[in-house]
């Protein structure tokens, strides 16, 4: 190690309080009291770890900043290395931020198996800021593929009625990808010798194994955002999923693809993601304006809200593929936006679960009557979720359309109508829960929010504030490395029209 491994100790330290709470004993109700409470500790211990790396980051340097190497296979020179940059620098915070939110949500709704379901989370957390922090594509790629288990014990043990088969289908649609993905990686590692991720962005694949690598790593990250057409196991995930378990997968293991492309695709792959790029705009599009109206259609909480998150991941696949510094930029904030949002979003459906039991929105109606504070979150959220000015989500897609703009002006008009559309089916879920008459029984005695959980929105309902009103330390950070990533996309393409040109 080449200086002292925070990298490390933040992926590993999660890891580290899984194994003590699988050590605790004595009876039920003592062994789950301590449980959440190592789960809630290690969380935020580590949340407090990552701010340090904010605040140490230097913003003016596109390099990898607190690198770390050692020998891990050194007879195939394939390294233990992390490291961040600013792509992926706020996807590590998203992750530290959200896991203590989920052990705070979960603290009295789930009352079965209390320690294997925190020991699943913190192991969770382990795998996701593994993956976000890996420099080295065998290390990315078993951390990828290992966060796919504990969600899988997620959903299939504290899940709804259909757990087990939406578990099980969550977990065949993104492994058969990955198995792709895994081939795509051998072949990069015959072609140019080394697995190390900052060395194959500068490696120029030739241009016909780069449409084949292209496509065998989209058919990994076109599932895990999830792009229409294979987005198809995200409603049944979620709506099965305990309601910690649907924040996660909807923030952060969603961004696993957006951050793929942007950390494999443009770089490594140039030519080919010109190639496709035709091919990404035409699947955003489908979905930002197919799933919007398939959301107006939906009597579920939580399937109208995770068919939303497939239409806000069409805005990040159009700004991404853009090759603009706004385009790119806007997509990388839509993904912590939404990461925020769409987290909010789930919560606040699991507050009204928690203590009607059902998702249903024909439930409600009149809330507003009982639950004013509840009915001024969830406004905050929905309105952020619209994209209104002065929110998170404002930003991110503000400039996705400017940088779509510069490049298509049907695809940025296009892209626009998913704003419309969502105004469309975030107010109507809104109305017809918070507003109207408060004339069902069931709901004349339904209690507002307890201190629990306004303390679990607090640090949600700030951040979504403060994203929409000062985004300059978001973008800051991120503009270095945004500006280094189109000049290795543009210096690929020349080297490969170079080489073109050679061959005649």
């Amino acid at each position: 190690m080449t200086q002292f491994p925070i990298l490390s100790l933040l992926t590993f330290l999660p890891l580290v309080g899984a194994l003590f709470i699988l050590t605790i004993r004595g009876d039920a109700e003592v062994v789950a009291r301590n449980a959440r409470n190592v789960a809630l500790w290690t969380s935020m211990i580590n949340f407090l770890l990552s701010l340090f790396l904010w605040v140490n980051f230097d913003s003016s340097t596109a390099k990898f900043q607190f690198v770390e190497e050692s020998q891990w296979m050194p007879a195939f020179g394939i390294n233990y290395k992390l490291g961040v940059d600013g792509i992926s620098m706020f996807f590590v915070l998203l992750s530290t931020l959200l896991t203590p939110v989920c052990v705070l949500a979960s603290w009295e709704n789930i009352q079965a198996r209390i320690k294997e379901y925190m020991i699943s989370f913190l192991i969770m957390e382990t795998f996701m800021i593994g993956m976000f922090c890996a420099l080295d594509m065998v290390v990315f790629y078993v951390f990828f593929e290992a966060v796919l288990i504990p969600m899988f014990v997620i959903i299939g043990v504290w899940g709804g009625p259909r757990r087990v088969y939406a578990a099980f289908k969550f977990f065949l649609y993104t492994l058969a990808g990955s198995v792709l993905m895994l081939l795509a990686i051998l072949a990069m590692y015959f072609d140019a010798g080394t697995t190390d991720i900052p060395a194959l962005m500068t490696h120029r694949f030739p241009a016909a194994l780069q449409a084949w690598m292209w496509l065998a790593f989209f058919a990994s990250f076109a599932v895990k955002i999830p792009m229409w057409p294979v987005h198809t196991w995200l409603p049944d995930a979620h709506v099965e999923a305990p309601t910690a378990g649907s924040v996660i997968l909807a923030a952060v293991l969603l961004k696993f693809g957006g951050y793929g492309f942007l950390r494999f695709s443009l770089p490594m792959f140039p030519e080919a993601s010109v190639m496709f790029t035709p091919l990404i705009y035409t699947l955003s599009i489908v979905a930002v304006v197919y799933t919007s109206l398939v959301a107006l259609a939906q009597e579920d909480m939580k399937k109208l809200i995770a068919y939303s998150s497939v239409a806000h991941m069409g805005f990040v696949t159009i700004g991404t593929f853009t090759l603009t510094v706004q385009g790119i930029e806007g997509a990388i904030y839509q993904m912590l936006s939404h990461g925020i949002v769409s987290a909010a979003l789930f919560l606040i459906v699991g507050v009204v679960y928690d203590r009607m039991h059902s998702r249903d929105i024909a439930t409600y109606g009149g809330l507003v009557h009982r639950m004013p504070a509840y009915a001024l979150v969830f406004m905050l959220f929905m309105l952020a979720s619209v994209g209104l000015p002065g929110t998170a989500g404002f930003i991110g897609e503000f400039l996705v359309l400017v940088g779509a703009f510069q490049v298509n002006t049907w695809v940025a008009a296009l892209a626009a109508t998913g704003l419309i559309l969502g105004a469309a089916y975030m107010l109507y879920l809104y109305r017809r829960v918070i507003f109207g008459a408060l004339t069902k029984d069931s709901l004349k005695a339904i209690l507002d929010m307890s201190p629990r959980e306004i303390a679990v929105f607090a640090p949600l309902v700030a951040l979504v504030i403060w994203m929409g009103i000062y985004p300059s330390p978001f973008l800051d950070v991120m503009h270095a490395s945004v500006a280094n990533l189109l000049t290795q996309v543009q210096a690929g393409l020349d080297a490969g029209a170079a080489t073109a040109v050679a061959g005649r």
